[in-house]
């Protein structure tokens, strides 16, 4: 039996199954389909005017996959109230593969040179799978957000999945939905051809929402149980070679290298909020 790898985890996406596990050395990984999923409707995003005041201001550098390890490892760290992560390096290992297959981003907020601040999950199709997100400036991880958020609604992305629904999602309009109803919003955004990417545009938030809006024309970090999830088993008992549906998905992936930049544009934040609404 070959060993699990990238290719069977995105088969596990795309069947509704996410990895998790217990501690950072606990080198077991479990797929989870939880009786009750997190979403956020990119069209229902909900920004507070008090958010919408710092985004405007641009209070950070917002970059896409200049730092995806980092960030993947700083979402790993223990912090203040969490003392375990669910991201043991199998799971972290996992995640630098689906980035060299440009199916793992990042969005990352700097200042002065610091990474202070950001995000990173997985893209499939019309679906985002929000993994992670960690903060050491205030704000830092809901301007990554934001900043995702159009980028996943000029890419033409419909389903934002945060697995769980937490108090902190549930300010940006995120909701708890049934297993049975995830999986058909799941089913119809895998039918839809995103780019997370926008055609190209290097990366750039400035003149990815500037380009979207001339034409007309986005996580449950620090979970500490599952409660109510089913586990679907263990990655060591899974058949090896289930992901064979998935190949055209993965061979028509964008190469990170290249496509990775900032939102160095002036009035990003704004041109971001400004698709968001259209969104709505």
């Amino acid at each position: 039996m070959s060993a699990f790898d990238a290719r069977d985890l995105l088969d596990c996406y795309a069947r509704g199954v996410f990895p998790m596990a217990d501690a950072r050395e606990d080198a077991r990984v479990f797929l989870i389909d939880p009786e009750r999923r997190g979403v956020i409707p990119l069209d229902r995003f909900h920004v507070s005017r008090r958010l919408a005041r710092t985004v405007r201001g641009d209070p950070f550098e917002v970059r896409f996959d200049t730092a995806f390890h980092r960030v993947v490892l700083e979402c790993a760290a223990s912090g203040p109230g969490r003392t375990e992560t669910w991201i043991n390096r199998p799971i972290e290992n996992l995640y630098l593969q689906l980035h060299r297959m440009g199916r793992a981003h990042s969005v990352e907020c700097w200042a002065g040179g610091e990474l202070v601040g950001g995000l990173y999950g997985v893209s499939l199709k019309g679906a985002f799978f929000g993994e992670s997100m960690f903060s050491r400036r205030r704000d830092a991880s809901k301007v990554a957000l934001v900043h995702l958020v159009a980028r996943l609604i000029a890419g033409g992305f419909v389903l934002l999945d945060t697995q769980f629904m937490t108090d902190h999602l549930s300010q940006f309009g995120a909701e708890e939905i049934s297993r049975s109803a995830y999986h058909r919003r799941l089913a119809k955004a895998l039918e839809i051809e995103a780019d997370f990417y926008v055609g190209g545009t290097a990366g750039v938030s400035g003149a990815t929402a500037g380009a979207a809006l001339g034409s007309g024309a986005a996580l449950g970090s620090g979970v500490g149980a599952v409660g109510g999830a089913a586990f679907v088993g263990d990655v060591a008992g899974l058949a090896a070679g289930s992901s064979s549906n998935l190949g055209s998905a993965v061979s028509g992936a964008l190469a990170a290298g290249g496509r990775a930049g900032a939102a160095a544009t002036a009035g990003a934040g704004a041109l971001a909020l400004q698709l968001i609404a259209q969104a709505s």
